[in-house]
Formats: structure tokens, sequence, C-alpha cells
């Protein structure tokens, strides 16, 4: 009996020791940014490909079956609602700053560190990449230290100055001011990086060199959109396996930021079958991550969030009922719908017939063939065709990072209220935005969050300090 009685008070010990000790150490740390990536985004995602298979409900995406599923608010120091330089510079360095600012206080004063560089400080190797610039934004908040987040230039100077050991993105934003006479490109040469153009190069390169810029290549700064994607295209999921095999050389562990930036892109312009495409496209990118951390299991820690919410985008516009479904007819994104609209111009000389309108709106949208029109809508496509097809000087409607055609616009207007979507503005919102984690230390991920918080944990767990 007294035996008995001491092996479960031995028992009782080694639990109480093991609830009071200290996590173990993160070698392996993945964060995941949908840049844009609201509550409704990652909803309407899943419930989209949950009606593909005909099913009203949801198919879930990888990471939102994480163990830890949160919210976070976003607001940043003098605004309610944030741009991306001020969410990216939050969930960088765990401080709010001034919208439009990249790595400084509020007062633009001072410069503000990154996880990142307290990981290369700490001696891991480090990788930033995104599906956008590689010094846009979010991917410049985690290196840079400007207080305009268009000093594109000067952003990509910092990202040589921080030293991380692998950047990548679609491209490379240059600056458009005479005075940077020098190319980034040149810079970064200068300072022994290596800049390679897609995958296979990536693949060759990796295994040689120790510095390395990735990009998609031609004069695009960002990857092409899912939606519109061709056999030969980079992809980010293809971008993040190439990181995690070329930062795991070696013992010392890794931090690897993933921003799946296209997804702002589409929800600026209200393109909800891209967004959605584009989500999906984010979560092959996270699954490259849980398959390392299945084989690392006790060392690796993976968050998935946002920066913010853009569109204000809403699932449902009070008929009780969705119809998701037909947004599977639009094969192209708004933008590329543009650039075929501008060839057709340039082909006809502008001399552009309705019908020309019509095959190509069929084309890509469905409409006509499996996507009835009503009388109202075909009326506004005709009305919209006579007032930009006159000969006369098209006015664009002019968005965020694009400019497009309005009858592309008006085109995806109606798919979105077919599907019975509507969005606030194409601008961001303040509403939350999904937390998830899995890994080591993903329970500190629970309680409530400010997008502060997510940088200051990743850092303790991993022993950054």
């Amino acid at each position: 009996m007294r035996k008995l009685l001491f092996i479960w008070l031995v028992g009782v010990l080694v639990s109480l020791f093991e609830s009071c000790s200290e996590p173990r150490q993160v070698k392996y740390v993945f964060y995941f940014i949908g840049d844009g990536m609201g509550v409704n985004q990652v909803n309407g995602t899943e419930m989209f490909l949950a009606e593909l298979d005909s099913v009203i409900g949801v198919k879930g995406l990888n990471f939102a079956s994480f163990p830890v599923r949160n919210y976070a608010t976003t607001y940043s120091s003098y605004h309610g609602v944030t741009c991306s330089a001020a969410a990216g510079t939050a969930l960088a360095t765990g401080e709010k700053t001034k919208n439009g600012t990249i790595g400084m206080d509020k007062e633009q004063k001072v410069p503000l560190y990154s996880v990142a560089v307290r990981a290369k400080e700490a001696g891991r190797k480090v990788g930033i990449i995104t599906s956008v610039g590689m010094n846009h934004a979010t991917p410049a908040a985690f290196y840079g230290h400007q207080p305009r987040r268009t000093m594109y230039f000067e952003l990509g100077k910092d990202a040589i100055k921080a030293g991380f050991d692998l950047y990548g993105g679609g491209g490379i934003i240059q600056s458009v001011s005479p005075k940077d006479s020098t190319n980034l490109f040149d810079l970064l040469h200068e300072s022994g990086y290596l800049v390679v153009r897609g995958n296979e190069m990536f693949r060759e390169k990796m295994v040689e060199l120790s510095k390395l810029v990735v990009i998609q290549g031609g004069l695009q700064t960002t990857l092409p959109y899912a939606i519109d994607r061709e056999e030969d295209d980079f992809t980010l999921s293809q971008m993040t396996e190439g990181a995690i095999d070329f930062l795991s050389r070696g013992k010392q562990g890794f931090f690897l930021m993933v921003e799946g930036g296209l997804i702002d892109y589409a929800c600026h312009v209200n393109d909800a079958a891209t967004a959605f495409r584009e989500v999906e496209d984010f979560a092959d990118a996270v699954q490259k991550a849980y398959e390392f951390y299945l084989k690392h299991p006790d060392e690796t820690l993976i968050v998935v969030t946002a920066d913010h919410e853009t569109g204000g985008i809403v699932l449902g516009t009070g008929s009780y009922q969705l119809n998701l479904r037909v947004l599977e007819n639009q094969r192209v994104s708004l933008e590329k719908l543009t650039r075929e609209i501008r060839e057709l111009r340039d082909m006809k000389s502008n001399q552009v017939a309705w019908e020309d309108v019509q095959e190509l709106l069929a084309k890509n949208l469905g409409f006509w063939n499996t996507v009835n029109l009503s009388t109202e809508d075909e009326q506004a496509l005709k009305n919209c065709y006579r007032e930009t097809f006159s000969g006369k000087t098209v006015e664009m409607v002019k968005n965020l990072y694009s400019e497009n055609e309005p009858i592309a616009q008006l085109s995806i207007n109606i798919l979105n209220r077919l599907a019975k979507i509507s969005w606030a503005s194409g601008g961001h919102s303040a509403g939350v935005v999904p937390v998830y984690a899995i890994g080591v230390g993903a329970e500190w991920f629970n309680g409530r969050l400010d997008n502060t918080d997510i940088p200051r944990i990743i850092e303790a767990l991993a022993k950054y300090e």
C-alpha cells in the first residue's frame, strides 16, 4: 500500500512540475499573413468551396482547423482603420504606429525592430517572402524603417542592411524618383545577394549560396493571381517550399514570414471569385509549413493571421441565401478581364461590336451561357458598352493598385450580386482578423488579442530576447 502511495505521489509531483515548467523553445517559426484576409474572406472561401461540391456549409481550409482559433484587433495609433504599413509594423514589431509608416514609432522618430530582426540576432536564419513586391508594406515592416511606405528604394536598401538570408516576392518595386539613379538589383548584387527568377532557378541556386532574392521574373512586381495562373508561373506555395528547404540547411533553426498579398489586391477591387481563389492559394502555402511541422512537431510553431480586413465583404444580401457557386464561372481576374478588353480595343482600333464584347464576357464569366442575366443587367452592360466604346477617351475605374475598364468592373459587380455578395468599400475596415496557431506554445494565442501581441508571443516562445 505504501509503495502504491509513493508511486502516486511521484506521479502527482511530476505532473505539477510539467504544468509549471516553461514551454519548449520553438526552433522553427512560420508566420503567415493574409493581407486583407478578414473573417468573411476565410468563411466565404470555405463556403464557396463547399458549394462547388454541392454542399451548403463549409469545406474547411487547413489552417482554419488548427487547434487554436482566435481573433485580433487591428487599429493603428491614430486611426480606427489601419493601413497595411501600420498593421504590418504592429505584426512585425509589437508596436502600433501612424498609418503609412514602416517600422518606426508613431512620431516617426525612432526605428522599431521586428521579431525577424530579433531572430537574426539570436542566430536563426530568416526569410521574408510574399506574393507581391518584396519591398511592399507588409514584408518591408519586418526589415525597414521609413516614414512613408512608398519609399520603395529606401526600403530596398533597408532590406540589404538587415541582411536576412532570403527575400522573395513577385518582383521588386523600383522607385520612380529621378534622384534614385542606382538600381536596387545592382545594389543587391553588390551586397552579395543573387537575384533568381522562378522556381527552377531558385532550386538550382539555393544549394550554392547563402543570400538569395527570389522573384517571378519579367517586369511585374507581383505573382499572377491564382485564377489567372499559367503552367510555368511561380507560386507562393513553391516559394514557401523552397524557402523551407533553403532555410532548414544547418541546425540553427529559422524564422519565415509568408504574406499572401494578393488577397488584399482582389478585395480592393471587390473581386470575390479572385479573392476566394487567393485565400485557397494561401492555404496551399500554409500546407507546406504544416507538412514540415508534422516532421518536427516538438520544435515548430505556425501562426496564421491577417493585417486587416479589406472591402467589408458581406456574405448574403438579405434574401437568406447564397449563390457562391455562380463564381465558378469566372475564369479570370478583373485585371486580366480589363487587359483582354484593352487588347480587343487595340486589335479592332476601338471599333468593337457589341457582339465582340458579349463573346468575351461569355468566355470569361459565363454570361448568356451558364449565367442567366436579367433584362436590367443586360441593358446596364449595353449602356456601359455604348458609353465606353463610342470612340471617346475611356475613364477607367481607379482602385488602389489598378485601373479597370468600366464594363469589366460592372460585369464583376453583377456576378458578385448574383452570388449574393456585397461590399462596403474599396478600402480597409476595422473588423477583427482571425488568428490560427498550431505547434509548440500555440495555446499562448488564446484569450483576447491585439495585433501587437502576436510578435511578442512569438519572440517569447522562440526566446529571441
